[in-house]
């Protein structure tokens, strides 16, 4: 792994619509800042651009809540067209309280709202959803800026999460393709020769919370690229974080 690293913003892309060329936008908007890419580079661009493209924005006024949906939001004051999508977006409710709806989508994430969101939507009285499969996203943005300029990257697709245990919210991968998920220290020694048994290190989430700290959420940056990082190179994706049943002690 690199010591030092760069992480570089991208700026002034356009609002989004459906059917834009992502990475047509992307590369004027790297020319214009004079950045270019680099054999290496990992690129990380929000959740909120990407469904934009993909034609997921929903107008409210489109939909139409069911029974369901109008319980769930007058328990929990929430409107109940949101609610509705919401439970369109679910596997499951995994929980409901105090005006929180912690949900599994049909990516296994679990996350609140199902990633059902009103903010950034670039349209009046409009929600985003996530894509339907943000791993063929990654994929197919990196193959697009591979095929049009000769440089081969990483896409990392970034969303915000909160996290058990801890408050405040973090950003996430929640698509990827072309590095390893995750830096594994199994079977390794630390100095004091103590054999590491668990330790995989979230790298994909890693790189979506460092560029958080230049994209921010109210300055129109939503994309960056981390230079310097040194990374196998896989088509894993980031379902690979999705625990398995089994394996979840909080199911």
């Amino acid at each position: 792994m690199a010591i030092t690293l760069a992480v570089i913003p991208i700026s002034g892309l356009p609002e989004v619509r459906a059917g834009d060329d992502l990475a047509a936008l992307l590369l004027a908007a790297l020319e214009r800042d004079g950045v270019g890419l680099v054999d290496g580079d990992v690129l990380a661009i929000a959740q909120k651009i990407v469904s934009k493209a993909e034609g997921r924005v929903i107008p409210l006024a489109t939909v139409r809540p069911r029974a369901e949906a109008e319980s769930l939001a007058h328990t929990h004051g929430k409107d109940p067209r949101v609610m509705e999508l919401v439970l369109q977006e679910s596997k499951r409710i995994v929980r409901a309280e105090r005006g929180v709806i912690i949900a599994e989508t049909r990516h296994g994430f679990v996350c609140a709202n199902a990633g059902v969101d009103r903010s950034n939507a670039g349209a009046p009285d409009a929600v985003v959803l996530l894509p339907l499969d943000p791993d063929a996203s990654a994929a197919g943005l990196r193959d697009e800026l591979a095929r049009r300029t000769g440089v081969h990257v990483a896409v990392v697709v970034t969303d915000t999460f909160g996290r058990a245990w801890r408050e405040g919210q973090t950003n996430v991968a929640i698509g990827m393709s072309g590095l390893e998920p995750f830096v594994r220290y199994v079977g390794q020694f630390d100095p004091d020769g103590y054999e590491l048994r668990v330790t995989e290190i979230a790298l994909g989430d890693e790189i979506a919370a460092a560029t958080e700290l230049v994209m921010g959420k109210l300055l129109r940056r939503p994309a960056a690229i981390v230079r310097g990082l040194r990374y196998p190179i896989a088509d894993d994706g980031a379902r690979s974080y999705v625990r398995s049943p089994e394996r979840d002690l909080f199911r």
